[in-house]
């Protein structure tokens, strides 16, 4: 059976935001009318998702094995680090490896990051492409002048992920021809993207100083669908959001619970010991961040009336129905390009 909801901020993630009812407070920053209810209650399991999100095509079918691959290596492995942090018990070196791991599967796989890759992608991989394209057929040229091989690159990893086709043509006269590279900007390569960073550039996170803080007296962390936060920080009217997993200065923090949140400053030479009260102005600050940095939703357990003057809602009728058609259609316009790039690597092996 496969997954039908997949959820890019796990349920067992957001019980820790649960209140007496068992919902989490949620507050949409995108809504159709201005008498959308500010906050509403939600359980768990009813938000922080969409339908089939990382569904994929294979050559037997669809199947969810990336949902899976996220649960096993990720979710799970992180279960009990997490319940150790948030219940102020001792941490051993695998417990912050597991809980940096499940950090960084946060990190990378909310939609707020797929539209920004997407958005990259559109702007950057056609010159890319043309780029090689145009390299390996002065390669080819080179090879077939001087009789030499031309050189055979090394498999690519999670190849089946990687949605670009090459049709050589060759004219009728066998004497040259066109080299065409194709790629498909969508779930696939966004899929393929999670797995080369999970399994390739993750580890440089264990390089940095952790710590968990723990909420001041009268502030709960608030926490989003976009939950790691990576501050460059100049000052409180020059920050951006871009920091990367190895930048000097760069700050990462990600809410565990309402309480407890983890830290780090890379680079830093003192981290605040694990446990400390954040300073208040310090835990504003971070309040904040986590609201702006939020994509369509931020969660608390209780109702922030601070939330609202951070970010305030957009009320735009005509983007709320949009973007829901868009994720309508999500899957079925996916799984079509899946399909088409599936058939070509069939018949090109026949």
């Amino acid at each position: 059976m496969i997954k039908r909801d997949n959820h890019y901020v796990p349920d067992s993630y957001l019980k820790r935001w649960a209140n007496v009812q068992g919902k989490v407070l949620t507050y949409r920053v995108l809504v159709p009318h201005q008498n959308t209810y500010e906050w509403k209650p939600h359980s768990p399991k009813g938000i922080g998702y969409h339908e089939h999100l990382y569904t994929r095509m294979a050559v037997g079918g669809e199947t969810d094995d990336i949902e899976t691959w996220f649960e096993t290596e990720f979710e799970t492995p992180a279960a009990r680090p997490l319940q150790q942090a948030v219940t102020d018990r001792q941490l051993s070196a695998e417990d912050w490896r597991r809980l940096i791991r499940f950090l960084a599967a946060q990190d990378v796989r909310t939609p707020a990051q797929l539209v920004g890759q997407l958005k990259r992608w559109n702007e950057t991989l056609p010159s890319l492409i043309n780029e090689v394209a145009a390299e390996a057929v002065q390669k080819l040229e080179v090879a077939k002048r001087t009789g030499i091989a031309f050189p055979t690159a090394d498999p690519l990893e999670n190849a089946e992920l990687f949605p670009v086709r090459t049709v050589i043509e060759t004219n009728a006269d066998k004497d040259g021809g066109m080299l065409r590279v194709e790629a498909t900007i969508g779930r696939s390569m966004w899929l393929w993207s999670l797995k080369h960073v999970l399994n390739r550039t993750l580890d440089v996170l264990n390089n940095h100083r952790w710590t968990i803080l723990l909420s001041p007296p009268g502030i709960e962390w608030l926490t989003s669908d976009n939950p790691v936060v990576r501050l460059n920080y100049r000052d409180a009217e020059d920050y951006d959001f871009r920091g990367g997993w190895a930048s000097p200065g760069t700050v990462i923090f990600m809410p565990l619970s309402p309480a407890h949140l983890m830290y780090t400053q890379i680079g830093a030479k003192r981290q605040l010991p694990r446990g400390t009260v954040a300073p208040v102005e310090l835990a504003a600050q971070i309040q904040q961040f986590t609201v702006e940095h939020a994509h369509r939703y931020v969660f608390g357990r209780t109702a922030n009336p601070e939330v609202a003057l951070w970010r305030p809602r957009t009320v735009d009728s005509q983007a709320f129905h949009a973007e829901a058609e868009q994720w309508k259609t999500w899957n079925p316009e996916q799984s079509e390009a899946e399909q088409s790039l599936i058939q070509h690597r069939a018949q090109s092996l026949r």
